[in-house]
């Protein structure tokens, strides 16, 4: 895949670079070094002078992953030649660690653009925790993935939660703090960051409700902190649920958290189309029917 522009106008190579074809500054030092940045078929360095009418070539195509590529069931929500938005299962991690070189969806991701013959990289825009499921959307190339750092997108979640609001519709304003190190986990605390999530109750049962949540900030751990905070904690979560809801979750055996990435809507940052996209899993589906 590559990006083309023809110059309407003479200035430097750089400016066109980054005004009208957006390429970040990270990758323009990149491609200038490895002779990658093209004006009529030829290698040129950023301070080239550009004339109208020349044309101008940056290639996408994106070299292997050090990590190995594995095919397996990939759930595909959306694809074009820009982007990837792909269902995660519970209980599997994004992008391998230190630790663990395989068994994640990037892994799967590698495996899949080998199989379709794409030269694309492993991109996240959207990231969710290894225990919550549904969408995660992915740029192909590092310069997509630029363009959508400032697309403003509307996230929606579902969750199964233990109780029920008082309310049937509300926003939960709670500042989130990190507790000290080495644990991982966060806290509600005046010092800590603004956090804001929107909730609604999409239906009730007997002692757990499933709920709509909108984060209005993007927080760590925020929509589990948040809906702990406020008395009905997400069921099958292990580090926020209260004692009644842990021990609810066992009786009924719930392995993970009911937490889901349900919907996604923005605008594509190349075609300038509006999407709506939405996951294929479920926070009601996967508690099962314990609660009838």
């Amino acid at each position: 895949m590559e990006l083309t522009h023809t110059a309407v106008r003479s200035g430097r190579l750089s400016g066109f670079l980054r005004e009208e074809m957006g390429i970040s500054s990270g990758l323009m030092n990149r491609l200038k070094w490895k002779d990658g940045i093209l004006v009529n078929g030829v290698p040129r360095h950023t301070d080239y002078p550009v004339r109208p009418g020349d044309v101008i070539t940056v290639p996408l195509d994106e070299p292997e992953p050090e990590y190995p590529p594995e095919e397996g069931n990939l759930t595909v929500i959306y694809e074009d030649e820009h982007l990837l938005a792909v269902d995660k299962p519970a209980g599997m991690l994004i992008h391998p660690s230190r630790s663990r070189n395989d068994g994640t969806l990037a892994n799967l991701v590698a495996g899949y653009y080998r199989k379709t013959g794409q030269k694309s990289a492993f991109h996240p825009v959207t990231r969710l925790d290894r225990d919550t499921f549904g969408i995660v959307l992915l740029a192909k190339n590092s310069h997509v993935h630029n363009l959508l750092q400032n697309v403003p997108m509307v996230k929606i979640y579902h969750a199964m939660v233990y109780g029920t609001p008082e309310t049937m519709q509300g926003t939960i304003d709670a500042p989130i703090a990190r507790r000290p190190l080495p644990s991982l986990l966060r806290y509600i605390a005046p010092e800590g960051k603004p956090s804001v999530t929107e909730y609604t109750v999409l239906e009730k049962f007997r002692s757990c409700s499933l709920l709509s949540l909108r984060p209005v900030t993007g927080r760590t751990h925020q929509l589990r902190l948040h809906c702990a905070h406020m008395g009905f904690p997400i069921l099958g979560d292990p580090q926020y649920g209260t004692e009644e809801s842990q021990a609810f979750s066992r009786k009924f055996g719930l392995q993970s958290q009911l937490l889901g990435a349900r919907s996604l809507e923005f605008i594509h940052p190349v075609t300038g189309e509006k999407l709506q996209l939405v996951s294929r899993l479920d926070a009601r589906t996967a508690a099962g029917d314990f609660w009838i």
